[in-house]
């Protein structure tokens, strides 16, 4: 039951689904990745003639027993319609996250102490595209009831919490490409408060359609020069880097106190230790000269979990493969962890997956915590000439398997909105 004061309570993961480029499933999704393959290959599902980029992330189509999309395999066909794709998405990952942790509360009081709280960067993009057509074409009266429902980011928390009868803290995060990490961090602080024993968080966005591609061309943000090598064109820290690669997805995480999780015998795959947030105030797109905020964010994840930077093993970064963010992000870790620098590995798996915006730090604190769970540190495709030289091995081409007791993941968003979560074996 939920608590009421005292010391902070611990937290624990119970519960883990996904969906990505890589496929459905977790255990799809890492194997995949840890064999080094790519998820990102040219784009089919839509016109892409008058756009610069040409390539992205996407779900695969195919029957959850194939690691594939059949979406019908998750929700109703009359259903289907009153939601965007990110929606979907949430709620293929967090079904399968909810399976996966076995708690399914049945009591007022559980139900009561049951919350989620899943974010997204954008929406209902799409949704909100061809509603606004349209308009324009004079069809207002003619919108669907289900528009503004089915592209409120917070309803991906709402019908979650519909679906299981969820009635605990009901709660959406919307911070850019760092609103994973904030959903974990926040509503693993709030079973630590007591405001809740168990919460399902994570991050959904899809946003891999016509205007999301346009959009990020205009800002310039996305690779340009691989449209004929799609699975080349994600890089993190490689010399040859030109933008990061759009993808879509979601990742979930079933939190639970520790000590409820233990009464139900409950399997667990780590704690969170650490989380830390901070702002750049700086720029509304670029980090800061030395990516200070970066550093401000790790540095509050140690002092939260009461760590020190050596008794982390492995770094997920945000490495996006862009230009500017790669080498700073990497400036603020060297900085971080000084001497102990050259004994961690750090790598950047949106070189397989591309970049999910809302949902990267949900996804990649999965990425994170099978790394603890089976001491492997996934690769970073595409490094075949880094940018710079480092102490630090950011894991290039192939998996690596070492001892790894710790993980901090990093997810960075603009308008300079940093995040950093730590995950540790559980004791």
């Amino acid at each position: 039951m939920l608590g009421g004061g005292g010391a902070m309570r611990r937290v624990v993961v119970t519960g883990m689904g996904i969906a990505c480029p890589l496929g459905v499933g977790v255990g799809h999704v890492w194997r995949r990745l840890i064999n080094g393959e790519s998820g990102i290959a040219a784009i089919q599902s839509f016109d892409v003639a008058d756009l610069p980029c040409k390539v992205a992330g996407q779900v695969p189509q195919g029957t959850r027993a194939e690691g594939g999309l059949d979406i019908g395999e998750w929700i109703p066909l009359k259903d289907q319609k009153k939601m965007d794709r990110f929606v979907h998405l949430a709620m293929v990952a967090a079904s399968e996250a909810v399976e996966d942790s076995g708690w399914k509360p049945e009591s007022e009081p559980d139900r009561c102490a049951t919350g989620v709280m899943i974010g997204s960067g954008i929406g209902g993009l799409q949704t909100i595209y061809e509603a606004s057509v349209q308009v324009k074409e004079g069809k207002a009266r003619r919108l669907s009831p289900f528009f503004i429902p089915s592209a409120l980011i917070n309803l991906a928390s709402g019908h979650v919490s519909i679906k299981y009868g969820f009635k605990g803290p009901n709660h959406a995060v919307v911070t850019a490409c760092a609103t994973g990490v904030h959903a974990i961090g926040d509503a693993a602080r709030l079973i630590m408060l007591g405001d809740a024993d168990v919460m399902v968080a994570g991050g959904a966005e899809a946003t891999v359609c016509q205007i999301g591609i346009a959009g990020f061309c205009a800002s310039r943000a996305l690779s340009t020069g691989f449209n004929d090598q799609p699975v080349r064109a994600s890089r993190p820290w490689d010399v040859d880097r030109d933008g990061f690669v759009m993808g879509e997805g979601s990742g979930m995480l079933v939190l639970e106190e520790y000590e409820h999780a233990r009464a139900r015998g409950a399997q667990v795959y780590a704690e969170v230790v650490g989380y830390g947030l901070s702002g750049d105030a700086f720029h509304i797109t670029a980090p800061a000269e030395g990516h200070e905020g970066a550093f401000r964010a790790m540095q509050a994840a140690l002092r939260s979990g009461r760590m020190e930077p050596a008794d982390i093993q492995y770094v997920n970064a945000h490495g996006t493969s862009t230009p500017l963010g790669d080498d700073l992000e990497l400036d603020a870790v060297e900085r971080l962890f000084g001497d102990s620098a050259g004994r961690i590995a750090m790598s950047s798996t949106k070189s397989a997956t591309g970049h999910l915006l809302g949902a990267a730090g949900a996804v990649e604190a999965i990425f994170s915590i099978l790394a603890v769970r089976d001491d492997i540190a996934p690769p970073t495709l595409n490094l075949d000439r880094p940018s710079r030289e480092s102490p630090i091995d950011r894991v290039a081409h192939s998996a690596q398997q070492r001892p790894i007791r710790a993980a901090l993941s990093n997810s960075f968003g603009f308008g300079g909105t940093n995040a950093s979560v730590i995950f540790r074996e559980a004791a």
